[in-house]
């Protein structure tokens, strides 16, 4: 009885799974769905601009708060401080960029601070007067309302309208 063949028990094998693949793959795939969720997000910047309708009071702005900027053609920057009449700063053509017109908004509004923080009226900047013509082109507009977002200047706008003097002035720059 001994020389009988005995059964062959069959080799049994590991019921666990490995897996380190799958965490791996399901941390990319929540990662890659995290970043397209971000990237979906509109970047935009808020731009508020007057309705004409109505005959709505145009704020006044003491001229020691303004600087006007005007856009012309070929990338050319002009601005001025105050009235163009007797202005504070007279007019000068200025360069786009971190050391052009930034760091002239960045001055200019840090001192308005300090001055109306002295009055009592703490917050209150420089206003931006943003005046293109229609030559100018629109990646211009666009840089300078990001150099007004980052010089942190929440007072700000967009008048197309031009005096006869800054018509005069733009000609001759």
């Amino acid at each position: 009885m001994q020389n009988l063949p005995k059964k062959v028990r069959s080799k049994k094998l590991s019921t666990k799974v490995d897996l380190t693949a799958m965490v791996s793959v399901s941390f990319l795939l929540i990662i890659f769905f995290m970043v397209v969720g971000e990237l979906s997000k509109p970047k935009v910047m808020d731009l508020s601009i007057r309705n004409d309708c109505c005959d709505c009071p145009v704020p006044h702005y003491g001229e020691n708060r303004s600087i006007t900027i005007m856009l012309g053609e070929n990338n050319k920057l002009i601005y001025y401080m105050g009235i163009l009449g007797s202005p504070i700063i007279s007019p000068k053509e200025i360069k786009y960029g971190k050391e052009g017109i930034r760091q002239e908004l960045l001055k200019r509004n840090k001192s308005m601070l300090e001055y109306s923080a002295a009055l009592g009226k703490p917050g209150r900047g420089i206003t931006v007067i943003i005046k293109p013509t229609k030559k100018c082109n629109f990646k211009n507009l666009v840089d300078i309302l990001d150099e007004v977002k980052i010089a942190n200047i929440h007072s700000y706008a967009i008048v197309p309208e031009f005096s006869p003097e800054e018509t005069k002035l733009l000609a001759s720059k």
